[in-house]
């Protein structure tokens, strides 16, 4: 188990192994990644059931290939932040870049090694068995993930970018800080999500660094960088780098699925939309009408 700093944590059976949950805030940036860096992600339980499947085909045919098992769980932000993570750690052992996408990450781990590595692996489900508010913050984030995802995708294909595979992991990826954050700090993620719900005027960054001490957008970045992850996903997901037209058909994808999550006619996203709209317009050429057509028929 790993030590928490000046954080505290309790542990909790899961399974018959034991796992923490971190309690108050950890000091300083550095502390929440190198903590978060060495806890287990739990993935979608669909993504078990899949994996599963998957395997029995393999073993009974012999035919199952890396696209096949990418499709499989490609919804899933977190078994595919498990997948990257476990092939980038590979690949700093022998000095090589790693992968920039799914696909390319399964095909380097080979299939056998991939099912083998992957066999014994928690859910969400075993994770917040006791926390339904924490699971059920959790699956909004993940909804929210998957549909910037298909956002930012949309995007990057209307722009024939030849990077539109890694525009759609880099937005579907874009928020994983905040699902760890709900899976190993539940109350902590609970107390942000209570915030801004209570008040709709605040900015959730401003909200984060008075619980946490932090923003989640600076600790997916320091994760990112503590686990070696490919260049060019990092950069996608850097919203300080808005004049890289991947980098904006991210961020909009990230920020009309965030600002939508209650619906369209949500007074929130009214006030928000419009600039959204105006973004996408100047991002795909296009005029005002015609990208609120666009983003509104993405959405159908």
């Amino acid at each position: 188990m790993p030590a928490l700093h000046n954080g505290s944590i309790t542990p909790l059976p899961i399974q018959g192994l034991p796992h923490a949950m971190i309690e108050s805030p950890l000091p300083n940036l550095r502390a929440w990644a190198e903590t978060l860096a060495k806890l287990e992600i739990p993935v979608l339980p669909g993504t078990v059931a899949e994996l599963s499947q998957l395997r029995e085909i393999e073993e009974n045919n012999g035919n199952v290939d890396a696209h096949t098992l990418a499709e499989g769980f490609s919804n899933d932000p977190l078994m595919t932040l498990k997948v990257l993570v476990n092939v980038s750690k590979h690949c700093t052992r022998l000095s090589v870049e790693p992968p920039e996408t799914l696909v390319g990450a399964i095909v380097m781990q080979g299939i056998s090694p991939f099912f083998h590595t992957f066999q014994d692996i928690h859910t969400i489900l075993d994770w917040l068995r006791d926390r339904p508010e924490a699971l059920s913050g959790l699956i909004k984030v993940i909804t929210r993930a998957r549909r910037s995802a298909h956002f930012a995708m949309n995007f990057a294909l209307r722009r024939q970018d030849q990077d539109a595979v890694v525009i759609q992991e880099a937005a579907l990826l874009h928020d994983f800080a905040e699902m760890l954050l709900w899976c190993h700090a539940p109350d902590l993620a609970l107390e942000i999500a209570n915030r801004l719900k209570t008040d709709h005027t605040q900015r959730s960054q401003v909200v984060q660094r008075e619980v946490l001490g932090i923003t989640l957008d600076d600790l997916g970045h320091e994760l990112m960088r503590l686990w070696n992850l490919p260049e060019l996903l990092i950069e996608c997901t850097d919203g300080h780098k808005m004049n890289d037209p991947r980098v904006r058909s991210v961020i909009l994808g990230v920020q009309i699925a965030r600002h939508t999550q209650h619906g369209w006619d949500d007074p929130h996203a009214e006030m928000a939309l419009p600039a959204d709209i105006k973004d996408v317009a100047q991002l795909l050429t296009l005029s005002y009408d015609a990208a609120q057509r666009l983003v509104m028929s993405i959405d159908g």
